[in-house]
């Protein structure tokens, strides 16, 4: 095991057979940089339908994200006015998250790559 361990930490080059590329470690390559916060494209978007009461649109936003009053007004208004909102944004696993639970909440939502 140790043998394998020693081949990884010095990612051998291997041969071209059938047409496959070799190994290249990933900070030989130009595009391999560390994720920063700036790096989260991903948001969580609420959609409009035609079941929930803007009140109830209003109450989950203000029990799940805990949005003051004023702010969960206003993202119930862009969805009721312009079909969507969205409602939080950052890595995808949580945004996900935020997905399924809107979901338990009876609502129509989305994860979206920004």
């Amino acid at each position: 095991m140790v043998v394998v361990a020693q081949l990884v930490e010095r990612w051998l080059v291997v041969p071209d057979v059938a047409g496959s590329s070799p190994v290249i470690h990933p900070s030989e390559t130009s595009y391999a940089k560390p994720l920063e916060a700036s790096d989260t494209p991903w948001t969580t978007t609420v959609w409009n339908d035609p079941v929930n009461l803007m009140s109830y649109v209003t109450h989950v936003f203000r029990t799940y994200f805990g949005y003051a009053k004023p702010e969960a007004e206003r993202l119930m208004m862009l969805v009721h006015t312009e079909g969507r909102a969205v409602v939080a944004t950052g890595p995808r696993e949580e945004m996900e998250r935020h997905t399924e639970a809107m979901h338990e909440y009876g609502l129509w939502a989305t994860v979206v790559k920004s």
